[in-house]
């Protein structure tokens, strides 16, 4: 339900030991957020109401708790703050110093805003679970939405070769640099992987249900399937002679949105963004995300 968001005052937080207090310039909204609002994610997270959402930040060191000696007042950054208590969808937020990291030079903040929750969870797919090296092949479910149209410049910059999926954006995934793309509603993506490379290494599930059960028969033994939507079945990865991940991208990630930045600013990644709101916005915001069909990320705009 939209109408739990509120636009309303609250209390400016205090940065701890080892936490920084960030002037939101912009944030944006990921499917999690949704799950939020809807009260599905609380199985997972041990979160209170009222709760400010967002976990992507973009703008300026405003203030700096005990102990952080990297960062100062008025360093430009972009941040993942935590999901277990007051986020980002605000003039200010608070994140632990070892999440955050310099914004890349060559995005604004609301481009910059797009990228931190959506690499992380691709970064954390392709290089930490499935380890992707030149010459394999990675299949991308949704390559064009949120975490798949940065994943598929990540899999490109380790010199991958992409097959991606999707209904309405195939000259985007062209433009990004997908070697085959599959519009899922035309063509099953099985044959599509049979007829361009028989089998891939690499499955990254942003879909989960049909689609990732129909996915086991396209990897090669030994590949593996990550999901960062529904834990794949051991049982299953099994059966199918692979190996499965679930990517729920956890802390700390300053380090590697520090090493994103640098791929950002040698032109190798760049966040889409499809629509930016006003904070006040934020409904409109979300119910464009539940849509499921958008390119890239939606942005909420907090300094104009």
């Amino acid at each position: 339900d939209r109408e739990v968001l509120t636009y309303e005052d609250a209390p400016r937080p205090t940065p701890g030991a080892g936490e920084a207090l960030i002037r939101v310039y912009a944030s944006s909204v990921n499917p999690f957020d949704c799950y939020v609002h809807n009260g599905w994610a609380a199985a997972w997270f041990n979160y209170t109401l009222p709760l400010i959402p967002g976990s992507d930040a973009a703008g300026v060191i405003e203030e700096v708790g005990e102990g952080v000696t990297d960062l100062q007042p008025g360093d430009e950054v972009y941040a993942r703050a935590g999901v277990w208590r007051d986020g980002a969808n605000a003039e200010y937020v608070v994140a632990a110093a070892t999440d955050i990291a310099a914004k890349p030079h060559s995005l604004d903040f609301n481009h910059a805003a797009a990228l931190p929750h959506a690499i992380l969870t691709a970064w954390q797919a392709l290089i930490e679970a499935a380890q992707l090296e030149a010459g394999q092949t990675v299949l991308i479910h949704a390559a064009a939405g949120g975490v798949g149209h940065v994943a598929v410049q990540l899999a490109k910059t380790r010199g991958a070769t992409v097959i991606g999926t999707t209904s309405q954006h195939t000259n985007l995934l062209r433009a990004l640099g997908a070697d085959v793309v599959v519009d899922y509603t035309t063509t099953a993506f099985e044959d599509a992987v049979r007829d361009s490379v028989g089998a891939v290494d690499v499955v990254l599930d942003l879909v989960g249900g049909e689609t990732q059960a129909r996915s086991w028969a396209v990897i090669k033994p030994g590949g593996i399937l990550v999901s960062a939507v529904q834990p794949p079945s051991q049982e299953q990865a099994q059966d199918a002679g692979v190996r499965c991940h679930y990517v729920a991208s956890a802390p700390p990630i300053g380090a590697t949105l520090a090493e994103v930045a640098s791929l950002v600013d040698s032109g190798q990644i760049r966040p889409v963004v499809s629509a930016v709101f006003p904070l006040a916005d934020i409904r409109a915001a979300h119910e464009l995300v539940e849509a499921r069909h958008t390119a890239g990320k939606v942005v909420l705009q907090v300094v104009p």
